[in-house]
């Protein structure tokens, strides 16, 4: 069997976090087993669904790097599909006509809340013949089992068993003949061949009601794995009181696509102990069987631990190409020519403990700017006046020097030696000059990366 899954986001709002690790799972599932990953946009809810919310999620997925194959669907767009299937119902006796009205069943709700009994609309036109129908409107009912129970197989809740009584002969389409999402759901996956439905927890009860319809239709049914909500760090559902919630939060907040991957594939999923991995390995190494049942606490810490490992491997074209992305994303301007080289030459001294763009940019700063140097506060602090007596006398010292780390050291080492200071203490000024910040990465980095005519010209700025 070829492997098919899906992702069937609402375009009722931008794409959450938890949706973008449902569409990462079943990315990694197709991906992984040589498999199909479809994008499918449910947008039935006329009145809350935008262009702009479906353009945020397609955004969203991108950043992410989750390609899906194919163009994206539109569930609406296959309407007559789905109500096609409700006559089909209907027509073998799976589904009936109701003619009750909105207030008939209001009367019965009341009733049942009086008596102390089921509140599950029992329809009064279940069994009438079609020769007794009024001229008048109806919804088309689903014939649900009355009693029993229906256990279904799910690969990360085990055997879940629903009781029959429970389920109630819900509408397949409404009076106006349109069709609701729980059909079209079954007929979308149905069509599409999806042979996996991986998805949120919170589609458990629906997967009974769907199953309905699978069986009445006589089709297979597909592979079901509902996986655990996303807790903020307190235990409760995240919201947006533990921070960020959508994806496009994540890309303008500096988080590496490849760190977010990485960590939401460890939100709810494990290999052993492995907590760091690639793209390949996680395609290879991801099964469902690896999904845990509880949920998962969302920790930014982790995040960010992830993210900081992700940068210091990647290559360093990629990163900037990524950086420029997310000062799009911010809508800062992007990177000169001349700062996009000063970036890549630099990138080797700038990765190394970085956990997101905005503190790779900061440490970056020494090549982003020109002169003059305008140092920050804390940086002006070390230019006292004694240190841009020592910056004057290391400067003809440098012009004459060969422009290797280990000869800068050593000159910069010896003039330390002359003011009996240690050469650390000469590493605040030096920073100050050449970066205008408390903290950059090593001097001798910078200098190697900015060029002796270009060191010496900020050196001699900042001793005047």
């Amino acid at each position: 069997m070829s492997v098919v899954t899906r992702f069937a986001p609402s375009p009722t709002g931008a794409l959450h976090i938890g949706g973008a690790r449902t569409a990462l799972f079943n990315w990694l599932y197709a991906r992984g087993h040589g498999g199909t990953f479809l994008l499918r946009i449910e947008d039935t809810d006329k009145a809350r669904s935008t262009d702009e919310n479906r353009q945020a999620i397609l955004d969203g997925l991108t950043w992410l790097g989750l390609d899906w194959d194919g163009e994206p669907t539109s569930q609406a767009a296959n309407a007559d599909r789905h109500a096609a299937v409700a006559h089909e119902l209907l027509a073998k006796g799976a589904a009936y006509k109701c003619f009750s009205t909105q207030e008939e069943i209001e009367a019965f709700r009341e009733k049942a809340r009086e008596e102390k009994t089921s509140t599950l609309f029992r329809s009064p036109w279940r069994d009438v013949a079609a020769a007794d129908h009024p001229d008048a409107p109806y919804v088309i009912r689903i014939k649900a089992p009355r009693d029993g129970q229906t256990t279904l197989h799910d690969e990360v809740q085990g055997d879940v068993t629903f009781a029959n009584n429970q389920l109630d002969d819900m509408i397949l389409l409404r009076s106006d003949g349109t069709p609701v999402y729980m059909l079209a759901v079954v007929v979308d996956d149905h069509d599409m061949g999806v042979t996996h439905v991986i998805r949120g927890d919170d589609h458990l009860a629906n997967a009974f009601r769907q199953n309905m319809i699978y069986e009445a239709m006589g089709w297979a049914k597909p592979v079901l794995a509902h996986i655990p909500l996303i807790f903020g760090p307190d235990g409760k559902k995240l919201s947006k009181r533990h921070g960020a919630t959508g994806a496009a939060e994540y890309q303008a907040l500096g988080y590496p696509a490849a760190g977010m991957r990485n960590y939401l594939a460890r939100l709810g999923w494990s290999h052993g102990d492995d907590e760091f991995f690639s793209d390949a390995q996680a395609k290879e190494w991801f099964d469902l069987d690896g999904i845990g049942k509880s949920p998962a606490r969302f920790d930014f810490k982790k995040l960010e631990n992830i993210c900081g490992q992700h940068i210091a491997v990647a290559d360093d074209a990629a990163l900037l190409q990524e950086m420029q992305g997310y000062l799009a994303a911010t809508g800062a301007e992007p990177f000169t020519e001349a700062q996009k080289n000063g970036m890549l030459k630099a990138m080797y001294c700038l990765k190394e403990r970085a956990k997101t763009f905005p503190e790779l940019i900061e440490k970056a700063h020494f090549v982003l700017t020109s002169r003059p140097i305008v140092p920050d506060e804390k940086a002006a602090a070390n230019l006292t006046d004694v240190f841009r007596g020592i910056l004057g006398e290391l400067t003809p010292q440098l012009q004459n020097a060969s422009w290797s780390r280990d000869i800068l050291e050593g000159v910069v080492a010896s003039t330390a030696e002359a003011h009996d200071m240690k050469l650390g203490k000469l590493a605040g000024p030096l920073r100050a000059a050449l970066a205008g910040r408390a903290v950059s990465p090593s001097v001798f980095d910078m200098m190697l990366v900015l060029g002796q005519d270009e060191t010496i010209a900020r050196l001699q700025d900042a001793s005047r």
